[in-house]
């Protein structure tokens, strides 16, 4: 199949599109990159990254898509870490990696030219497209998001044929991937979902509608201008759109909406039935990670009759709620959450296999977050396994005073994390982040935590912030608002 593309203001018809990957991918294999190798991008969205991961594909390579906020050390890691034999960048991205050591891998400037570094050019005027058939796909070699320490590099083994087929039927389930579709993509490529959703319209033939970065009334203006049928959004970019003027947002036909994929973060009740009642039924949430795949589907139907919730398991997958013993826990107790996806291929942490061997269990693996299932079978996330904060011996989960908090009024977001404390090992800090115009002090903060939590759970220490560091997905960085109260001590926890 063969995708249609669009990018600002300029189109790139299917075959147009599909000769310019494959002529990529010439390009590639005249550096010499082929079956198993590494190529790792750090590129804004834009077409020439798109046809590189297309081209990569078809090689039977891997590409290692690169955090275009990462600074140079960061990248090095990534370079040394994952192997790469080629690095292409951005030339703007390449301006800002002041000494960058790649290693062995060899580096490109692509979107400009960069002192002292060749240029990227694809094969363009070649007489004909690569010749040789595409070898079985690989996939990407995603990164974790690193928000507790260094990222760690997720190895898969290559997909077999039912697999690829099993995960393409999932996509259609958790993205809405449907040949005909008209979809909308405005989140960075480097994101595992973003990326997977990108490779999947293109998979049947779709058009696709890249933007280089999120803007909230554009996005409506697109809608209505291209009649798009499909998006992926973040929660993020609801509550930008949301908070656009009412009549802004009236302006713009959004009738031709079919479906709204959201992953990467869990979005507040509260946020996703605005957008429900905005945009209609068309608002879906898929719980999922980089290493596992999708895990559940929340349909809007679902999320208001059954809010807070991160959804039903998807057919094929296997979900149980096991406590520290490996003993599965009956529905309503929270415990940690593993699955086994046979859709997604097995894999590796590079160069770390403790860490890959401490999730597994029974066969079933963990991403360390902690929840429940209901009588009906829906599950709801309590928090994450690394973020609980033990405080004289009790274990506290920040996610259940977060929640709490999202419903203070004057409250646009929140954090809440374990701080030192000499008497009870840890203690609780909120960073909050208050809406436009809204005055809040830490006295009052607490009293309302006061009065709907019980007292151990409010948090000692408030701050306040005009913005959370977060990523484009939408998930806060909370190593970066925890750090500095760790800052000179031999413990994290």
């Amino acid at each position: 199949m063969k995708a249609t593309l669009l990018f600002q203001g300029q189109t790139l018809a299917a075959d147009d599109f599909d000769l310019r990957c494959r002529r990529s991918a010439a390009a590639l294999q005249a550096q010499g990159i082929g079956d198993g190798d590494i190529v790792a991008l750090m590129m804004r969205n834009s077409p020439e990254a798109l046809e590189l991961l297309i081209a990569v594909r078809h090689l039977g390579a891997q590409w290692v898509p690169v955090n275009w906020h990462y600074k140079t050390d960061e990248v090095q890691y990534i370079l040394s870490d994952s192997g790469a034999r080629l690095f292409i960048a951005d030339a703007a991205l390449l301006a800002t990696l002041d000494g960058l050591q790649a290693g062995t891998a060899r580096v490109f400037s692509a979107r400009g030219g960069h002192a002292g570094v060749p240029a990227w050019e694809p094969l363009r005027d070649a007489a004909a497209p690569i010749a040789t058939p595409p070898a079985p796909p690989r996939g990407a070699m995603f990164y974790t998001s690193g928000t507790t320490g260094r990222p760690k590099g997720i190895l898969r083994e290559p997909m077999t044929p039912q697999q690829q087929a099993s995960s393409l039927a999932l996509r259609r389930l958790a993205y809405g991937i449907e040949p005909g579709m008209k979809a909308l993509l405005n989140a960075p490529l480097y994101h595992s979902a973003p990326n997977s959703y990108a490779l999947g319209v293109a998979q049947v033939g779709g058009t696709l509608v890249l933007e280089e970065r999120f803007d909230a009334e554009r996005t409506l203006q697109l809608i209505e201008q291209h009649r798009i049928t499909h998006a992926y959004l973040v929660p993020t970019m609801y509550v930008r759109m949301l908070a656009l003027p009412a009549a802004v947002r009236a302006r713009h036909d959004l009738s031709s909406m079919k479906m709204v994929a959201s992953t990467g973060s869990p979005c507040p009740p509260e946020v996703k039935r605005a957008m429900i009642d905005w945009w209609g039924p068309v608002i879906n949430e898929c719980y999922g990670s980089s290493e596992l795949g999708y895990m559940t589907l929340l349909t809007s139907e679902q999320a208001l009759r059954k809010p807070g919730s991160a959804g039903a398991v998807l057919p094929g997958v296997t979900l149980k709620i096991l406590d520290d013993d490996g003993h599965e826990l009956p529905n309503g107790t929270p415990g940690l959450i593993y699955i086994h996806q046979p859709a997604f291929s097995d894999f590796s942490y590079i160069g770390n296999p403790e860490a890959r061997a401490k999730m597994e269990c029974h066969g079933l693996k963990t991403m360390g977050d902690i929840g429940y299932l209901d009588d009906e079978g829906f599950l709801f996330i309590v928090d994450r396994q690394a973020d609980m904060v033990i405080s004289g011996g009790v274990n506290i989960y920040p996610v259940e005073i977060e929640a709490v908090l999202h419903g203070m009024p004057g409250v646009a977001d929140c954090a809440v994390f374990g701080i030192p404390d000499d008497e009870f090992g840890e203690s609780l800090a909120a960073a909050v982040q208050p809406l436009p115009g809204a005055t809040l002090g830490a006295d009052a903060v607490r009293a309302w935590l006061h009065e709907r939590i019980s007292g151990y759970k409010v948090p000692r220490v408030v701050t306040f912030h005009d913005s959370l560091p977060r990523e484009d997905t939408g998930k806060i960085f909370k190593r970066r608002l925890r750090d500095p109260y760790w800052a000179g001590r031999t413990r994290r926890v």
